[in-house]
Order: structure tokens, then sequence, then C-alpha cells
């Protein structure tokens, strides 16, 4: 359905005007992402559902963050975990209704919290009804160019227009009965769409109409990089060979990722999303080169880009050093902020990931020859892991920009291996057998209380992924309890930050590093006092146009802590003036 003209700006909802509308909320904003099928399961299906987030939002509240971001709820047959769309104006049955969403909507709204939604614009699933049309309808017709569909090779076709394999592995053409083939990036049950059509276009911006009419402040954009394709250039298809040939391709011309005319779709995006009072947001996904990222934080585009050169670094004080002026340095060409993120939920969990050996690729390999191994062969030291992902995570919150929490991190937990194939649901897994065992390790539902059923997940046992026996101890009614807890330091640390954040400048006191394992930065001059709760893991204190530092040690051995008054450690402290191996410490002078 073509979207309707508006003009002007349009009027605020009635929540937005009850707790306000920020323009710029987004900029310094902590973002929990919640994986609606994994987080809280109010019927006991053992799937997760929005009545479940509902349920949960004195949590959230209470941990102390600005928003969340909602992996798709959309109807689905679950062949990528929700990202097949079957209707992108609706909600998937198993998972609730519209009144159910606007029930969490004003839930999350009223709690100060505000609510980002997943849109999935590269692909929809091979349920929609406009794929649906598409295979009904002849070659060459409207119907069709909705998507990329193409002859095939061979005497009769036979054969797949490119050898091209997709990001899940195996082909990436399949067959129709009428003997063309069509383009899907990702799992066969995800046809791309054909974004120079103009009906696909007008059909988008009317889906995000839909949702921004009804409240939702943001938008996190899906395979953002991927949408324009152009491959009436050819008329014999790269090979897969040469895609791979990196010297056979300009920046913005791939043939179907990254290509310039991208913009052209989040220019007029960004036209509607401006008519709205205050503005949304959007962030892009976008698994693109360094140099090129940020192009999609445009202030005429999305905004925002999501920064995952940490989630792929190893725990090094190098790494992360260059990572984080790369990133301060793009955010100010495009005026926008960052979005430093350690986990979600395509990767191995960074309490996991720290706890394995350094990865001289800088690209997750150790971590995903870890999880296809199932753990057997690569050695894990799991306490390293979590002494290193707070430490890293505190780092993270001390930084300018927004901040992403995947569920689950606040409460230190693993990825998790040796799942069994008749449990396994990621399409990678059975694409890729014996390459590529998935995601589902972090994808598992988290535990709430640690003697129920499914651990609170839901009110029985049922759950989607099965849950680790050993999950009990890492409970969210456990770690509540526990000042030590994993739980407690990002409360507290959410809190501090909220006190602290004052601007998005950043000053490195490398002067003051007793070696080159050691981080230290300050922010601008704090305003007002902080008084930060008692906790194993902080002092209290107060300050008044006093600095915030952040000290990181990143080596294996103590060193002198930085002059100040310490706040906040990820690790308790071994000397009143030491700074412990692979530590974060807070700092006010």
């Amino acid at each position: 359905m073509p979207m309707s003209e508006t003009s002007g700006v349009l009027a605020k909802s009635p929540a937005e005007t009850a707790w306000g509308g920020d323009p710029n909320w987004w900029r310094q904003a902590v973002v929990y992402q919640i994986y609606p099928r994994s987080f809280a399961d109010s019927d006991g299906d053992g799937l997760g559902d929005l009545p479940g987030v509902t349920s949960r939002v004195p949590y959230l509240q209470e941990l102390g963050v600005d928003a969340v971001w909602l992996s798709p709820f959309y109807p689905s047959a679950l062949a990528d975990g929700g990202y097949d769309v079957d209707d992108y104006r609706a909600v998937d049955p198993r998972l609730g209704t519209l009144a159910d969403f606007d029930e969490m909507l004003s839930a999350l709204h009223n709690a100060g919290i505000r609510v980002v939604v997943d849109i999935v614009p590269n692909h929809s699933s091979n349920r929609h009804k406009w794929f649906l049309e598409a295979l009904a309808a002849a070659p060459g017709s409207p119907e069709r160019e909705r998507y990329i569909f193409r002859d095939g090779k061979g005497a009769n076709g036979e054969l797949p227009p490119s050898d091209w394999v997709s990001t899940f592995g195996g082909p990436a053409w399949t067959r129709v009965p009428d003997g063309q083939w069509y383009l899907h990036t990702f799992a066969k049950e995800q046809p791309d769409w054909n974004w120079d059509n103009r009906e696909v276009q007008l059909d988008f911006l009317e889906t995000l109409k839909f949702w921004a009419d009804r409240g939702v402040d943001g938008f996190r954009i899906d395979v953002a990089s991927n949408l324009k394709k152009d491959l009436s250039l050819y008329p014999d298809l790269p090979t897969q060979e040469q895609l791979w040939d990196e010297t056979l391709w300009q920046p913005g011309r791939f043939p179907f990722a990254d290509r310039d005319e991208v913009f052209d779709v989040y220019r007029e995006w960004r036209e509607l999303f401006n008519q709205y009072n205050p503005p949304r947001t959007a962030v892009a996904e976008a698994w693109v080169k360094p140099e090129r990222q940020h192009l999609y934080a445009a202030p005429d585009g999305l905004g925002q880009v999501f920064n995952f050169d940490l989630l792929k670094s190893n725990f090094d004080s190098g790494e992360f050093r260059e990572v984080i002026d790369r990133n301060l340095l793009h955010a100010a060409q495009t005026g926008s902020s960052n979005t430093w993120v350690l986990s979600n939920h395509d990767v191995v969990r960074h309490a996991t990931r720290y706890g394995l050996p350094f990865d001289e690729t800088k690209d997750n390999q150790i971590a995903r020859k870890w999880d296809l191994a199932d753990g057997l062969t690569i050695p894990l030291d799991a306490e390293q892991g979590i002494r290193r992902a707070r430490a890293a995570t505190l780092l993270l919150f001390a930084l300018p920009g927004s901040t992403y929490i995947y569920q689950g991190e606040e409460l230190g937990l693993p990825s998790i291996t040796g799942i069994a194939a008749e449990d396994r649901q990621d399409p990678t897994y059975f694409r890729n057998a014996g390459v590529d065992v998935g995601r589902d390790g972090c994808r598992i539902p988290i535990p709430w209380v640690s003697n129920a059923p499914s651990f609170g997940f839901g009110t029985t046992s049922a759950s989607h992924l099965p849950q680790p026996r050993e999950w009990g101890n890492l409970a969210v009614d456990v770690e509540s309890t526990d000042p030590s807890s994993t739980l407690s330091l990002y409360r507290n640390a959410l809190a501090l930050r909220h006190k602290l954040q004052t601007g998005e400048a950043l000053e490195w006191l490398d002067a003051e590093a007793p070696n080159k394992n050691v981080l230290i930065f300050a922010r601008p001059s704090v305003v007002g006092s902080v008084e930060p709760s008692r906790g194993a893991n902080e002092t209290t204190g107060a300050a008044g146009g006093k600095r915030w530092v952040c000290a990181t040690n990143f080596g294996k051995t103590p060193v002198p802590m930085p002059a100040g008054e310490v706040i906040l450690t990820s690790s308790p402290l071994t000397g009143p003036a030491e700074l412990p191996a692979e530590t974060t410490a807070w700092l006010l002078r």
C-alpha cells in the first residue's frame, strides 16, 4: 500500500506528551537489546512474548536503561529467528497482539524507557503476501519485479544465474517451478527485495509510519548496507571468486552491498522521521569497511550506525585505543554519536570471548572455532572471561556516545556450546554442517529465578532452547542480593553514568599510564554531586565540578592506581593504591 502524503510536523503521541520528547535522547542513551523469544514467557509455551516484556519493565527500570531495542516480533516461520518477516505491520500470534504491543509500549514509556524496533528491509520471508503473489505471477510481471528474479544458465536455465554463496551457506539462488531463480543473500526462506522498485520503497515508508504513529521512538535497520543492488550491469554475473577479490570493486560499487545508492533510500526515510516530534531515530546495522561506516550515520540519513569494532577486538589496550580514536573521529565527521557494543544476538557473548586465546585474525575466528568445536579443543578460562568482560563493559560505559547492552550480559551470561542437533534452530547450522555451529548459544532464554521451572523464564519448564543447569547461579534473584555480582555492577555503573555523563568530549591521559597495557581518559567536568550506593565494587564519594576519570588495566599484573577518588571498580581492589589486573576503575578528581 503506497504511503499517504504528509506535511508539516506530526503531533506528539499521548505517551510522548506525558513523559517528554528530547530530540537528542539517543546521543548518550543506554539501549537494552531484547531478543523477545528468549526474554520472558508469559504463557508457559516456551517462547518469550510481548506480555513477558511488559512484566519485566520494573526490572529494566531498576537496571537503569534509557531505551529497549526489540528484535523482530513480527509473524514469521522462524527460519532465521524472526528475521524472515511475513507481515511487517503485525505481531506474531505466538508473541502477542497489537494490543499487547501497545500495552508494552505504554508501560515502557511510563517508566521513562524509549522503544526502538527492528526493521528488516533487505528481504522478506517466503511467506510474505507479495512473494506469494510473485510466485503465482509470470516472469517479467509487476509482482516479480518487487523481488530479484533472473533466468538461469544452461540449455534450459537449469543452472543458477551465478555460483554465489549465501551468508548462511549454500547457494544464494533458488529455482521456482516455472524455471526462474530468485536471489536470497541469506536463507532461501528470505528472498531479497528489489529496492529499485518504487512499490517496495513506498511500502516500507508506510511500515515505518505505521510504527512511528503508534509511538515507537526509533528503528534499528537490519542489514542496512545491502538494500541497493545492481545486477543489470552484468550479462554474466561475477563469480564468487571475483566477489572475494576486493581489488575488483571500487568503494560503493560492489554488486549487492554497500552501494552509494542506498543513501538515497535513507534520505527519504529521514524526511519521514523528521515529520515527528521529536524526530524518530534510526541506527544502521552495516558490516562495512571502517572508512565507509560513518556514511550511514549522516544527519540527512539514518543518523547513527553500529560500531562493531570492539565486538571483534581482543581484550587488548592497543586494539581498544585504535577503535575508540577512529570511531570518535567518524562521529565528529557526521555530527553523530557512537554506538558502543560488545555483544548481540549474532556473536559469541563477550564473557566467553574474552576467556579464549588471543585471536590473531581480530575477527572472532577463535570464538567461532571454539563454538564449532563445542569447546573441546580450544581452552576457555571462564574466570578470566568474566573478569575482562566486566572491565571492558565499565570502560564502554565511560565513553561518550550511546551504549548497547544485549540481554543477559548484565548477569555475566556466557555463550553455550554443545547444544544437541535436534535442539538447534539457527539456519547457519543446518546450511553449514561442520563449518558453522550457528548463533543459538547466545540466544538461550535468560534465568530470572534460581529455583523455578525454566529459571522463571516462563510459568512452566518449557524453553525453546535448553538452559544450562548451572545458570541457576546466575539468575536475577540470586544476583540482585549479591553486591559483588555482575548485575549489581551494571546497576551501580548505570546509575553513576546518568549522573556523570555531561558531554561528548574525551581526553586521553597518556602521561599517567604506567605502561602500554593501561588506558586512562577523562570526561568533562561533572555538574552537581555524585553519591553512589555502597557495594563491594565501589566506595562512596561526592563531586562538584570534578572530572570523571576512567582507567583500565589490560595487563596481567597490578599497576599504581591513578590519582583521584575511586567510586567504582570492575573487580575488588587488591590494595588502596593498586589497580588490579584486567580491571577498570572510575575516579573523580
